[in-house]
């Protein structure tokens, strides 16, 4: 297993090396940059200092910039911009910068907000990981005995009626879903039974471990609920199937004619075989809740988390934001990856990824 998690860890380098270059390219094309919006709010302010508009990081001088009319902003002014930002090198070279940094974990600085790009994800960081954390283990809690029941099941009035209920779930979409739950639950035109932004209440910060877990418990109810209700059909048909496929091979019948039990042959010869295509689907489902599903999600119930930083670093065209968050969710993706062969070897030990590599 030593050999093959090395050859596995070699290949993570030439892919972040190659989705960086790929984004990075995608994004030198791509209209309204950093300098584009800093001129455009430094006409709007008219009067205000290069400072200001560069978010007062510390790297620009104070300056008076002059307005000419209708011939723009004096070139100096447009020049120090660019060299505020890093604009006055050649994309290679800012290319190569940005790789040289990665590779120390140094991510930058944030264009706008004047801090380390790690220190705004690490802030960042534990809003997303509680949405992904908690709604990932609710649906596999949830979904996989519901999808081994079914498969057992297979045609009965339970199977017809919870496949009607979890593909309506499914249908939902879980920022309409999270609107409909913030309408009834938090305050809306009904009753408020749980709040409505962030993860603690005022004043909470000081209390004692119980009183803050309970209160972030209380206001996790909601979000959550709003990013699980579309995952269980995929995962419970799933399950269901892969139950199916395995209780109708013949090691099962040749298991039950020697005489043993249905929990026996379910559980000790169905199961293992059958959470192997489950655990493959275990990284990818993280992730995506993590860092794609919980954006609206995050927005409708303000939550500070990874998809709304990385959204508004979309918006305002703050690369290193942006690129950071990009490493950061690859790299996380791909140990991920690897954390799903290994658990393949913990659910069947027969699997030998060493000899695949022969």
């Amino acid at each position: 297993m030593g050999a093959y998690l090395l050859r596995r860890l070699a290949l993570m380098l030439p892919t972040l090396f190659g989705i960086i270059l790929i984004n990075f390219i995608v994004v030198q094309f791509a209209p309204g940059g950093p300098v584009e919006q800093a001129l455009s709010e430094l006409r709007g302010r008219g009067g205000s200092t290069l400072e200001r508009v560069t978010g007062g990081a510390g790297e620009v001088r104070a300056a008076d910039p002059t307005l000419r009319g209708a011939q723009g902003i004096d070139p100096a002014v447009v020049a120090e911009i660019k060299r505020a930002f890093g604009f006055d090198k050649p994309a290679p070279v800012r290319f190569w910068e940005m790789l040289q940094g990665y590779l120390r974990f140094d991510l930058g600085q944030s264009l706008f907000q004047g801090r380390p790009v790690a220190e705004l994800i690490w802030e960042k960081l534990p809003v997303s990981v509680s949405l992904g954390l908690w709604s990932t283990l609710i649906i596999y809690l949830v979904s996989i005995p519901l999808g081994i029941r079914k498969a057992v099941q297979d045609g009965s009035s339970f199977d017809l009626w919870t496949s009607a209920v979890v593909l309506v779930g499914y249908a939902i979409p879980g920022f309409l879903f999270a609107i409909l739950l913030a309408v009834l639950f938090a305050g809306g035109s009904f009753v408020q039974w749980f709040p409505l932004r962030g993860l603690l209440s005022s004043g909470m910060e000081h209390a004692g471990f119980p009183a803050r877990a309970l209160d972030y418990a209380w206001h996790m109810v909601l979000p959550t609920l709003a990013l699980v209700i579309g995952g269980f059909a995929s995962l419970t048909m799933l399950t269901k199937n892969s139950f199916l496929e395995e209780i109708n091979k013949q090691y099962v019948t040749t298991a039950r004619a020697k005489g043993a039990g249905e929990q026996r042959v379910l559980y000790g010869h169905v199961f293992r075989n059958a959470m192997l295509l489950i655990i493959a689907g275990f990284p990818a489902a993280f992730i995506g809740i993590l860092f794609t599903g919980a954006l609206l999600v995050e927005i409708i119930f303000s939550l500070d988390g990874l998809g709304l930083l990385g959204f508004d670093a979309a918006i305002r065209r703050d690369y290193p934001v942006m690129f950071g968050t990009l490493y950061v969710f690859t790299l996380l993706g791909l140990v991920m990856q690897i954390v799903g062969d290994f658990t393949y070897t913990l659910v069947d030990p027969r699997i030998d990824f060493e000899s695949r590599g022969r």
